[in-house]
């Protein structure tokens, strides 16, 4: 029991130090960085959703330099097309073979900036390889290296020239990451690091240094899939998860992938902590990022201007949590 909980306590002494390293760059979204460590060691998908200007890009490029480990960047446009993505095959006239041109999927972490400014049919293109890991190109499947790990970004108040992430590439997120304004003090911090001795528009990533590797990670992910759930914190998120399909203002409740996402981020938020056990306060911890995306609000919840997270707050309230 001893290694276990000695092993536990470093990955929540490393996880602390990457929060604090992408402190360096991004200032405040003290709980925003959090659940992208916990998606991170949850081996989970992230879509960060912000009004331009927020940092999302930032934090995105600073978790990269912490880690030394391969990364891509995409910026999604209407005429991005599915080989853009993906790759693409090519006949050699010289040879008479076919010869695979890897797109920038093939890579470790994978930032896919303003996702919602692509058509459906190049967003689907991110379906097997988020879900299955691998990519399917003339009838031969490329398995993607590991760790690997999508964080897209997208705009919620433009809607012109964007197209809205249908529910089946919505549900390969583990969390959905709202960002909101910082606070004065924060704003006025932002400003001074990003204007000390810097010209132009350059992100300020001086300062972050990459502290992991890519077996690193992977252990992480590893030892964040053996923390211990008891059948009674099981039972917990599924009771959410269903709860959400009979709740007044909810049109479409969460489907059986939103339980999985709060005990597999449960998990992780625990050994962010530094415990080797789950608890109902680690599932409540991280139940919006995990089920906001995966709810519909009612037509009526919409003319009344009410909020998602208001909506699940009501449903957390309203679940009996056990007691272990």
């Amino acid at each position: 029991m001893q290694p276990e909980t000695d092993h536990t306590a470093r990955a929540a002494e490393l996880l602390q130090k990457l929060r604090e390293a992408i402190g360096q760059a991004v200032v405040g979204q003290t709980a925003v960085i959090d659940q992208v460590l916990i998606a991170l060691a949850a081996s989970g998908h992230v879509l960060l959703e912000g009004v331009p200007g927020l940092g999302k890009t930032l934090l995105v490029r600073a978790l990269s330099r912490t880690m030394a480990l391969n990364h891509s960047r995409i910026q999604f446009t209407p005429d991005l097309m599915p080989s853009d993505i993906v790759g693409y095959a090519t006949l050699d006239a010289a040879t008479r073979e076919i010869r695979v041109t890897r797109g920038p999927v093939f890579t470790h972490l994978l930032l896919a900036d303003e996702i919602n400014r692509a058509p459906a049919k190049t967003q689907s293109a991110l379906l097997e390889v988020m879900q299955e890991y691998q990519v399917t190109l003339e009838g031969q499947s490329m398995p993607l290296a590991r760790p690997f790990m999508v964080l897209a970004t997208q705009n919620p108040v433009e809607t012109e020239g964007t197209y809205p992430l249908p529910e089946a590439q919505l549900d390969r997120f583990l969390f959905k990451i709202e960002m909101s304004y910082p606070s004065a003090a924060e704003e006025a911090d932002v400003i001074r690091r990003a204007t000390l001795n810097q010209a132009g528009d350059e992100l300020p990533l001086a300062g972050v240094q990459a502290l992991i590797n890519e077996r690193t990670v992977l252990n992480l992910q590893t030892l964040a899939s053996r923390q211990r759930v008891d059948d009674a914190v099981v039972d917990y998120a599924v009771r959410i998860g269903r709860a959400t399909r009979e709740w007044p203002g909810i049109s479409l409740g969460a489907g059986t992938r939103g339980a999985l996402a709060l005990v597999r981020g449960a998990r992780a938020a625990a050994l962010l902590d530094g415990r080797g056990f789950v608890t109902p306060d680690d599932v409540r911890r991280v139940a919006l990022p995990a089920l906001r995306h995966r709810v519909a609000l009612s037509p009526d919840s919409i003319l009344e201007g009410r909020n998602v997270d208001d909506l699940l707050t009501g449903v957390l309230d309203s679940v009996a949590a056990p007691r272990i």
